[in-house]
């Protein structure tokens, strides 16, 4: 089976797209099952902060849950941040997974703020609220170097951004 780290910013829409995939390769009679980076965060991660070495356990925690996951037949997607291009060539290396970076301007992310997010990222220094290390806003966030397949949400609906990254997927189920 396939194993695909999605990556992008907060907000962008990486577990939107991932859901929305995984419907359409259920209904195609596909197993799919989806390694959200938010949902992992209260469970397998809640012990990890986000300096960059829990960023990069993190991903490995996620990556080798998501294994599991191929192993048992199933489509897998990660959807998180996944802010460094080491440990995203990691899970290549070790697991095949392709990368898809999901991407929208930051000013619509801003806009968006679908969390809160960025609000908190803009208050001033000292605000109790303030978020310092918001990745792609104040903490490191590298765009990948040659990711597999690149979705737009800025200028696709979720609809065509799902069935883009479904092609993908059944490109790679067929080869």
């Amino acid at each position: 089976m396939v194993m695909i780290q999605l990556t992008g910013l907060s907000g962008v829409g990486k577990s939107s797209v991932a859901w929305h995939t995984a419907k359409l390769l259920e209904a195609d009679g596909i197993s799919a099952v989806i390694v959200d980076g938010d949902v992992y965060r209260q469970t397998l991660c809640k012990d990890l902060g986000f300096s960059k070495a829990d960023r990069h356990e993190n991903i490995r925690r996620l990556g080798k849950a998501a294994r599991q996951f191929v192993l048992e037949g199933n489509v897998t997607i990660i959807a998180a941040i996944n802010p460094y291009e080491e440990i995203r060539n990691e899970l290549k290396e070790l697991y095949n997974a392709s990368t898809v970076w999901v991407t929208c301007p930051l000013d619509v992310l801003v806009q968006r703020d679908t969390k809160g997010l960025y609000k908190r990222a803009m208050l001033p220094e000292g605000h109790p609220d303030k978020i310092s290390n918001l990745t792609g806003f104040g903490d490191t966030y590298e765009e990948p170097n040659s990711p597999d397949l690149i979705l737009q949400t800025d200028t696709e609906t979720p609809g065509e951004t799902a069935q883009r990254l479904y092609d993908y997927i059944k490109q790679l189920l067929a080869d």
